[in-house]
């Protein structure tokens, strides 16, 4: 597939391109509670374990794999930049995780983590959706912003792909964050809106991504492989956990193979 003619477009308009269109998705995920009042537990943690398949998949393909190839070409040590930025993500994620106040699904107000607030439920439960979407905003935007310096071919379809791919796994995202919603007491409309609500961080993410490589071009080595380390934290702390709960355990495993499988195959075949 072609994707040269994106070559001419502002590497910041296409971050919030592709970022919009990974919102959209989780959007139309979130359209599902119109249809469906509950989710049964095996499709709930098939659509989990996909979704930490393809940020696993995409944490290694579309950014590590990446940065540390620009660390070679750039003459320097190639696993610093990747070691260095891949923690940074995680400790970055983990002081939000810290820091801001959010709920997660099932638990009493007792449980909310982060810094102690009176916010109602239904915003710290929408927070703690939130924070799963921060760094695949980074990702993309970060990854289109990597163009504004190389603009190749390659490194253009590897950004289409990763954006693609973060919105396949954002449809069921979507759909297991609204209709648990549903089943919490939320209306259809509600429910909807909170769980799309959850995925508009992504275009803002995307651009401050976009714009902060653009600034800093020295440093894209170390942006892609922090937007990897958040992205696992999120998988490892979150995802992974949340899809392993019950005893259809099975089920999570297959959807993230599926996952992996399906963001290997679009990051290879594009890129």
């Amino acid at each position: 597939m072609n994707f040269n003619w994106l070559l001419d477009y502002n590497p910041v308009l296409l971050a919030l391109g592709a970022t919009l269109f990974t919102w959209f998705v989780t959007a139309l995920g979130s359209a599902m509670v119109f249809f469906f009042k509950t989710i049964n537990k095996k499709i709930l943690n098939s659509m989990l374990g996909f979704a930490a398949g393809v940020m696993i998949a995409a944490s290694f393909w579309s950014l590590l794999k990446p940065a540390i190839e620009m660390a070679e070409e750039n003459g320097a040590t190639p696993w610093v930049p990747a070691l260095v930025g891949f923690l940074s993500g995680g400790a970055f994620l983990l002081l939000i995780d810290k820091l801001l106040p959010h709920l997660h699904m099932g638990l009493s107000t007792d449980n909310a983590e982060g810094i102690k607030t009176t916010w109602q439920r239904s915003v710290l439960l929408v927070l703690a959706i939130t924070l799963h979407n921060i760094p695949e905003g980074l990702a993309v935007g970060i990854a289109f912003g990597a163009l504004a310096n190389n603009p190749d071919t390659g490194m253009l379809a590897g950004a289409v792909a990763l954006a693609i791919g973060i919105g396949l796994q954002n449809f069921p995202e979507g759909a297991a964050v609204s209709i648990p919603l549903r089943r919490e007491g939320f209306s259809r409309h509600k429910a909807f809106t909170y769980g799309q609500l959850s995925g508009i961080v992504e275009p803002v993410a995307g651009v401050l991504g976009a714009y902060l490589v653009l600034s800093m071009t020295p440093l894209l080595p170390y942006a892609l492989s922090f937007a990897a380390g958040a992205m696992i934290f999120v998988v490892i702390e979150e995802l992974i956990p949340e899809s392993q709960s019950g005893h259809e355990t099975d089920f999570s495993t297959i959807g993230a193979m599926m996952g992996f499988a399906t963001m290997m195959l679009l990051d290879v075949a594009l890129g």
